[in-house]
């Protein structure tokens, strides 16, 4: 794992996705693979399930089957850490700049940083908190999401999919979907 360190992996997106998921930073795991949030006990994939953007959980490795879905995964730092703390606040603004000439030019209908405080740091939006937020990115709509790490032990699985239906509601216009165990 410790070789993945600084690695890059590409993108999931491309022009007219409804959903780009931005991650903070890959880690290592996911470096190592080329999957977005492919450690085991991410709570990605399950949220975006029970959230109701997929059929049925999907695996990492099935990332490239997203845009099927109108969705796509990019993140605000390129590199690839053990852990999203040790990104310096430069990185994170620098990130979101690189983030709103992506969304710039693929034009997504919406944008969902998943990671409040790296939103906070890089758009220099100190006081910004979860659910849609006022000012559009570049063209998109914006939704702050918990990070579905499993280091972020203040979001179960249950209230992670609530947070993702709720963007899903509001995307779709229709109610979240039921709550899954």
């Amino acid at each position: 794992m410790a070789a993945a360190a600084d690695r890059t992996i590409p993108d999931v997106l491309g022009p007219g996705l409804t959903v780009l998921f931005v991650g903070i930073n890959p880690g290592l795991w996911s470096a190592a693979t080329g999957w977005h949030f492919a450690r085991p006990g991410n709570r990605f994939w399950p949220a975006l399930h029970r959230g109701g953007f997929t059929p049925r959980q999907l695996h990492p490795s099935e990332q490239d089957t997203l845009p099927g879905y109108g969705l796509g995964i990019t993140n605000m730092v390129a590199r690839a850490s053990a852990r999203a703390d040790e990104l310096t606040p430069a990185e994170l603004v620098a990130g979101a700049r690189t983030l709103t000439d992506k969304v710039a030019r693929y034009r997504p209908a919406w944008v969902a940083v998943v990671g409040v405080t790296a939103y906070r740091i890089g758009f220099a939006r100190p006081k910004a908190g979860f659910g849609p937020q006022p000012e559009p990115l570049a063209g998109a709509r914006l939704w702050v999401l918990p990070n579905p790490s499993g280091l972020n032990a203040h979001f179960t699985p249950r209230t992670l999919g609530a947070a993702f239906g709720e963007l899903r509601a509001a995307v779709t216009g229709q109610p979240p979907p039921a709550a899954a165990g």
